[in-house]
């Protein structure tokens, strides 16, 4: 089916045994976050669920007439899959066919996210400020915010993007804008700077889930990720107008705060935990365009408001950006790169899905795997601090997998590079104690390419051949031993250096002839002098 809306999404992450929903009473400030962490802490992917508070107060003692959902797009791969409708192993080419074959979105003259509209005084009193924010890191974080799609325009193009920005609230009508230079979002303050003194702005909270799986991609600049998410869906997302800015956003949100940013006034954020697994705290003197907020729009049923777990990894937008990075980067390296051997790229959530890549592929030169590695860097200046690439018959995603290759595949001397250039906005390894930069907190980082791949014949892999460690799984089974989770390689296959004569050797050990080897090898025998020079 088709979720057009958060509400149908829950649902069916509910029919699936993927949410939990939590009716009891919920402080927002020091219960609801550290909840839902422990299950990133505490549990395999496997069990991790989606949660949903439907009682939650401040510490105010304020009761807030709206719910609160976070965890429910990425918790796991499986609630991944949920949302983009298909199976985990098709979600990958689901986001690239998507990338390829947009549909634009379909405008509707009213919408559900527009049932309630605030306004001018009233958003003093009844706007932000009845918005249940959770705290995400109780005791380090020094602002709540929003963590979903934030939507702009090109002025020159008039094409809308949407990213997963944070929109750090400090009043009523104030929300500082956490967009780094370089992203798409920029790109469109710089543009409006030369045409007027604000940019038009929209906080989507809520919708059908397909804009927030785009909206923490990188999709080509210029391609509008309400079309990529009609894309996702087959079918076009209804768009209403918005009150009081020129955007366009998806009719069945729960909530939408519109807003002008400003292209000169900006403020220096408060520390907050990031993707890297650590506080944001001095790292860089980020500062972020000021929102003034016009309009604060949502339904009239108790809206639920949506937010993505994040900071240290693993996490929800982990996996969302390892999802949605690994999607991207295997259509840009097969299509536009001209390599259609790679098979899939892996971001490891260990790192935060930023920072470690991995390129699988099926290589038909000898120079494929470095090909792939200089364009993988290319892509973004910021995604990419380690980029390794591997043989088709190495788990990308399993990094005992990927340590092997890296073992007993490459040598530094010959197969690693290094190259500069890159940026690294909020990684502390980056940052120099008692040096400042004044003008853009640009901070220069460099990516390290390793060719992980075979470069000659290889013999077998030392592990019992398919036949027999699938007959031994079956034993196993029927013996109620736990449940397995097997990784590659779990059964032997043969590379490259593997003769007849060799083939030979293992059949006859098979019919316990080893004896007769053992005659074959004694006429083979010589005399060699140890000794000797």
């Amino acid at each position: 089916m088709v979720y057009h809306d958060l509400r149908e999404y829950l649902k069916g992450l509910e029919k699936r045994n993927l949410l939990t929903t939590v009716d009891r009473k919920i402080q927002l400030e020091t219960e609801l976050m550290p909840l839902v962490r422990l299950q990133f802490k505490g549990l395999p992917e496997k069990e991790r669920k989606g949660f949903l508070f439907t009682n939650v107060y401040d510490s105010t003692g304020k009761h807030y007439d709206a719910g609160v959902t976070t965890g429910v797009l990425a918790s796991s791969i499986d609630v991944y899959a949920t949302g983009m409708e298909c199976d985990p192993e098709d979600v990958p080419e689901r986001f690239t066919q998507a990338i390829a074959n947009p549909i634009d979105p379909k405008v509707v003259s009213e919408g559900k996210c527009q049932e309630v509209v605030i306004t001018g005084k009233d958003l003093d009193s009844h706007g932000l400020n009845e918005i249940p924010f959770p705290v995400e890191i109780p005791g380090y974080s020094c602002q709540v915010r929003t963590t979903t799609a934030f939507v702009t325009k090109d002025v020159e193009t008039g094409i809308q993007n949407a990213g997963t920005y944070s929109g750090q609230v400090f009043g009523p009508r104030k929300i500082l804008w956490e967009v780094h230079r370089g992203s798409h979002g920029f790109m469109h303050l710089r543009k409006a700077a030369t045409k007027s003194k604000t940019l038009d702005a929209a906080i989507v909270i809520g919708g059908p889930p397909y804009l927030q799986y785009t909206a923490a991609a990188k999709v080509p600049y210029g391609l509008d990720e309400l079309s990529v998410a009609g894309g996702i869906a087959g079918e076009p997302i209804e768009v209403v107008k918005c009150k009081t800015v020129d955007l366009y956003v998806p009719a069945t949100a729960e909530y939408v705060i519109e807003g002008k940013v400003s292209v000169d006034q900006f403020e220096q954020q408060t520390p907050f935990g990031e993707y890297t697994g650590y506080v944001a705290a001095d790292v860089e003197s980020q500062w972020c365009p000021v929102m003034e907020v016009t309009a604060v729009t949502h339904r009239k049923d108790k809206p639920i408001f949506q937010t993505i777990i994040s900071q240290m990894p693993p996490s929800e937008s982990s996996k969302l950006r390892q999802v949605a990075y690994g999607s991207a980067f295997t259509k840009f390296l097969r299509n536009d790169c001209g390599l259609p051997n790679v098979t899939k790229v892996a971001f490891h959530e260990s790192s935060g899905s930023w920072q470690y890549c991995v390129i699988q592929l099926k290589k038909d030169a000898p120079t494929d795997a470095m090909r792939s590695l200089v364009c993988a860097s290319g892509y973004a200046a910021d995604i990419g601090k380690v980029f390794i690439a591997v043989d088709d018959d190495i788990d990308p995603f399993d990094p005992d997998s990927v340590n092997w290759a890296l073992s007993f595949r490459m040598q530094p001397h010959r197969d690693v590079q290094f190259i500069r250039g890159k940026t690294g906005h909020l990684d502390p390894s980056v940052f120099v104690a008692g040096q400042s930069d004044e003008n853009s907190g640009y901070r220069e980082s460099s990516a390290i390419l390793i060719d992980a791949t075979r470069k000659t014949d290889y013999p077998p892999t030392s592990l019992p051949k398919r036949e027999y460690m699938e007959g031994a799984e079956k034993i196993w089974k029927e013996m109620g031993l736990p449940e397995l989770n097997l990784k590659m390689p779990w059964y032997g296959y043969d590379l490259e250096k593997w003769t007849p004569d060799y083939q030979r050797y293992a059949d006859m050990v098979m019919k316990r002839e080893h004896f007769k080897i053992g005659e074959e090898l004694e006429k083979k025998r010589k005399k060699i002098d140890i000794l000797a020079k």
